[in-house]
């Protein structure tokens, strides 16, 4: 038996020991109340959950069982299927097959270039073989976010290029037949997010017309103004003028036709040049005209025009083991493809995985693609019945999901194989990616916060303003204590005032997981 007195001591080396641990919970939890009850969400909802990585103890929840509107964090979920179908070293094979004979350097007969689902086909791929992208992408080009969009230093004609070298190596001179793109990999469906929707497996350039905007170096004169690439397949009609460096610049992209746009506005004198964007309307007729444009530019005659509808079929889908394959593109690990989507939150992409998963199964519709994605969630240990998706991208009706699901998707995450490709795809705080600025590049939390951001909103017409459904976050983060953490950060409905955007709680989700990170406990 121990003393009264033996009986005390302990107990206050007890509390002496445990106090701090408790009072740093207790100043945490303070301090994340603090902004979520703050004045700006009176009207607004938080759903939040951080657990100890190793584990899996709470360091603090709110409404972590309710269900909020997740935004591109839906893209953690997808993204999770598709590198578990794939496997991160995956690496998609685009090939050309000719139906015909050749003659002296002549086919009698076409060529078919058969999509099967590289999202890139070059177009990102740089000198070290992996994936480039720009912190703020040239998808959202068209969307004010405070941050004008960049393009890549990158060929958005590699593979195509690529492909009709090989075609003329295999000493095809002369194409008398027609030049055909197989697009049949899945069933067509539009995505869920902003940018260009219409999901197909032939992606040139992201299906985009970039619009390159020059000023001139004196206001007065007319700018310049470029598409990328340039293809006589799209007409564009531009008038941007150059304007006073003082005055406010503005431009707009407008369709007027199947394959034609205007550009109008103007330019600020001696400003950075400007990228905006033109959708194609048709994924397959735009890669068609540009391959067939690659053929010529390396010296092949090809008869077919492309401007004109192809007059020719496809193969049967089961046919092309009769046919000759004279080229193939491969693109890189499919782990790069998923660091594209998660670091800029690449809704065509994030949209298309789930037909890709589908494609994996020997199905091709979008909806047997989710479903296949709910049971590798459900095999996960991820809590399927408590959360609801309409697509891989984010901005479905249907999307919702709750704090704590999205962290068993986390901690699932950990214990498989390709973590470290599923790790590495996430923004970092203050080095790229969504993250890249949200907090000064002198965060004493720069590099150690990995996470998913998310944005949705829309225009509140009435009040001239914007209404910002979800603004999210989740991810996993090294605190300054060492402590791994998972983390998993939801607001939604958050009445932004007039002339405010979306990057204000960009910055009030980052400047929170900064303080998480520097506040968490041991």
């Amino acid at each position: 038996m121990l003393s009264s007195r033996r009986v005390l001591l302990v107990s206050l080396l007890c509390v002496g020991l445990f106090a701090p641990v408790v009072r740093g919970a207790d100043d945490l939890a303070a301090k994340i109340d603090a902004v979520i009850n703050g004045p700006r969400y009176k009207q607004a909802r938080w759903g939040v959950l951080i657990v100890d990585a190793k584990t899996g103890k709470t360091v603090y929840e709110r409404d972590a069982d309710r269900l909020f509107m997740p935004a591109s964090v839906t893209k953690l979920y997808s993204c999770a299927a598709a590198l578990a179908a794939f496997g991160a070293d995956h690496k998609f094979e685009t090939p050309v097959y000719r139906r015909g004979e050749v003659k002296e350097g002549r086919l009698h007969g076409d060529l078919v270039l058969v999509a099967q689902g590289d999202l890139t086909l070059g177009g990102r791929t740089s000198a070290d073989g992996k994936m480039a992208f720009k912190d703020h992408d040239h998808i959202y080009a068209n969307f004010p976010s405070g941050h004008e969009s960049e393009v890549t230093d990158t060929d958005p004609l590699a593979g195509l290029t690529a492909l009709a070298r090989q075609v003329k190596q295999a000493g095809i001179k002369r194409i008398d037949g027609e030049v055909l793109i197989d697009d049949r990999l899945f069933a067509r469906a539009r995505g869920s997010g902003s940018g260009p929707d219409l999901l197909t497996p032939i992606v040139v350039n992201d299906n985009l017309i970039d619009v390159l905007i020059t000023p001139a170096d004196k206001a007065g004169h007319p700018a310049l103004v470029k598409m990328r690439p340039e293809t006589s397949f799209i007409q564009m009609d531009a008038q941007v003028g150059t304007c006073p460096e003082k005055e406010e610049q503005s431009i707009t992209v407008e369709a007027v036709g199947s394959n034609r746009f205007t550009v109008r506005g103007q330019v600020r004198a001696k400003s950075q040049s400007l990228v905006r964007i033109y959708p194609v309307d048709d994924p397959a007729a735009f890669a068609r005209a540009l391959f067939i444009e690659a053929l010529r530019r390396e010296g092949i005659t090809v008869t077919a025009s492309p401007l004109a509808t192809p007059d020719g079929e496809l193969p049967e889908r089961d046919g092309y083991g009769k046919l000759t394959r004279v080229a193939v593109y491969e693109s890189p690990p499919f782990r790069e493809l998923i660091k594209v989507t998660l670091k800029v939150s690449h809704n065509l992409y994030a949209s298309t995985l789930p037909l890709l998963v589908a494609t994996k199964n020997g199905k091709r519709t979008l909806a047997e693609g989710m479903h296949l994605q709910r049971k590798f969630l459900a095999d996960l240990g991820v809590p399927v019945e408590t959360i609801s998706f309409g697509g891989g991208a984010g901005g479905a009706l249907s999307d919702n999901v709750t704090p704590r699901a999205t962290v068993a998707l986390l901690q699932a995450m950990r214990k498989r194989d390709d973590w470290p490709a599923y790790r590495a795809a996430l923004p970092a705080l203050a080095v790229d990616g969504t993250l890249a600025d949200v907090v000064p590049a002198s965060s004493p939390a720069k590099g150690k916060v990995m996470a998913k951001t998310g944005t949705l909103m829309y225009e509140d017409l009435m009040n001239d303003r914007l209404l910002l459904r979800s603004k999210a976050l989740g991810g996993v983060m090294t605190t300054a204590h060492g402590r791994e953490l998972s983390f998993a950060i939801f607001v939604n409905d958050v009445p932004l005032p007039r002339g405010v955007t979306a990057s204000r709680e960009g910055e009030a989700l980052g400047k929170l997981a900064e303080m998480i990170q520097q506040n968490a406990p041991q």
